[in-house]
């Protein structure tokens, strides 16, 4: 069979149109200090704490995002995050929200971003991407399907 009888055989689905899928509920972040990062991304996300325990922190936020769990764990963090989160502005512009972002408790990464983003680190040094693109606040959409 050739690549060209793949394509021929090959059916469309429309999206959203998948008799199962999956969709994010929780993000979990292993940290050492749940409450300091639940406190952090509560101020940059405007979400609220709504469950803790001695395992650790959730935030939330709007019914249609998904919570974000700060679970305590002992190991430090290491290396460099291989999932991060990409912040935008939904009120201000990049730089008033980079001032702000700094005020509540982020740095500055030595990661360099380029000229659209600039990456920073939250009070455990996980790094995330503070995107120029300003986007409508929760729970109002702001991509496409």
């Amino acid at each position: 069979m050739c690549a060209a009888d793949v394509v021929r055989r090959t059916r469309v689905v429309p999206i959203g149109s998948h008799p199962m899928t999956c969709r994010v509920g929780d993000i979990i972040v292993d940290c050492n200090d749940p409450e300091l990062l639940a406190d952090f991304w509560s101020k940059v996300l405007g979400y609220r704490v709504f469950a803790r325990d001695g395992t650790g922190v959730a935030i939330r936020g709007a019914t249609v995002s998904p919570d974000i769990l700060f679970i305590r764990v002992s190991e430090p963090k290491t290396t460099k995050n291989r999932l991060h989160f990409d912040v935008c502005p939904t009120d201000r512009g990049q730089e008033d929200e980079l001032a702000r972002l700094l005020d509540v408790g982020a740095r500055r990464s030595n990661i360099v971003g380029s000229g659209s983003w600039v990456v920073l680190e939250d009070p455990e040094g996980n790094e995330f991407c503070l995107m120029s693109k300003q986007i409508p606040a929760e729970p109002a959409p702001f991509h496409e399907a």
